[in-house]
């Protein structure tokens, strides 16, 4: 099936100019809710430190510093403000705090978009078919952390051998690892001198603590699916709650972002409803922990990726795993 004949089939021109359309007033809600809910844990985090009541105040705050990259996905997309520079600016501070540099990921990401679920070019799928144990060592966080740092060394020392990103780019990179890099030196030296834990405390430990919450988002998305160069099977949504919707900035309507990236995210659930009613059904869309527990028993007795067929469905809650064809083709 063409992909891009079903995307354009899916949703009248004129309603999806209207969803196209970009608001500062809606982008600075979901920011400044989002940092203020960082700002009192973070606040309680430091008056409880030492205490019991600081361990699940920790929790909470990791996991909200972690689902700051939705929005700096979003803010890479240009459809949080209709002001670009807030989108760019806004989206260089939450890559500096998430060890994500900003220009690097969004390079990578419109890889992503392009070629989605292609081995050789997807940015987000440049990596060897899992298996159970290279999967924990991904999902639990070690593996994460370490690749993000080893790559911004790599960059400081002026490498760059990710396929996804042009020669034209490689400078831009190599400079904004430095950046980072000479930033993270500054704080550690001023962290020092004055003999201050602010960092570690209220950024860095919960961060990289509970980094596994934020992975059940990360994997979900397209893990299990066909490699087809179809949306509508190559990517999947989730059921969850209002809360973690917040708090993913509604990236949890993954199918409706990956078939109209430009579409802002507090539209998403309109999207998705479009596009479930032009198709009449569901689109893929799995929670969470049922996700987990059908990957881990597909991969459990030395399993890997590579044994289920590329171009179909392996992990789905329909009984055939693939979406029925419809008239839409």
């Amino acid at each position: 099936m063409d992909a891009e004949f079903s995307r354009r089939k899916l949703i009248e021109p004129t309603r999806l100019r209207a969803l196209y359309q970009r608001s500062d007033a809606r982008g600075i809600v979901q920011a400044a809710s989002h940092f203020g809910a960082i700002f009192i844990t973070g606040a309680l985090l430091w008056v409880t430190w030492g205490s019991w009541w600081a361990v699940p105040v920790f929790m909470v705050h990791g996991v909200l510093i972690n689902f700051l990259y939705a929005g700096q996905h979003e803010l890479s997309h240009g459809t949080v403000f209709a002001t670009k520079w807030m989108n760019e600016w806004l989206g260089r501070i939450i890559g500096f705090l998430m060890i994500f540099p900003r220009d690097f990921d969004q390079i990578m990401h419109f890889a992503h978009h392009q070629h989605t679920q292609n081995w050789e070019r997807d940015g987000e799928l440049v990596r060897e078919p899992y298996t159970l144990s290279s999967y924990l060592w991904w999902v639990l966080g070690p593996g994460y952390w370490i690749s993000r740092v080893r790559r911004i060394i790599r960059f400081c020392r002026g490498i760059v051998t990710e396929p996804y990103i042009p020669q034209n780019k490689t400078a831009l990179i190599i400079r904004e690892g430095r950046i980072h890099m000479a930033l993270y030196i500054a704080i550690a030296v001023a962290s020092i001198l004055t003999q201050s834990w602010a960092a570690f405390i209220l950024w860095l430990a919960p961060m990289l603590v509970m980094k596994p919450v934020h992975q059940l988002q990360n994997t979900i998305e397209h893990l299990g699916l066909s490699h087809e160069d179809n949306i509508l099977e190559n990517t999947r949504s989730t059921d969850t709650n209002a809360l973690m919707r917040w708090m993913c900035w509604q990236m949890q309507y993954h199918t409706a972002h990956h078939t109209f990236p430009s579409v802002p995210f507090w539209a998403l659930r309109e999207l998705n409803d479009e596009i479930e009613r032009k198709i009449g059904h569901e689109v893929h869309r799995m929670g969470y922990i049922e996700f987990q527990i059908a990957l881990i028993r597909k991969l459990a007795g030395g399993k890997s990726e590579a044994d289920y067929p590329m171009h179909e469905v392996w992990i789905s809650r329909r009984p055939n795993g693939a979406l029925d064809r419809v008239a839409y083709d």
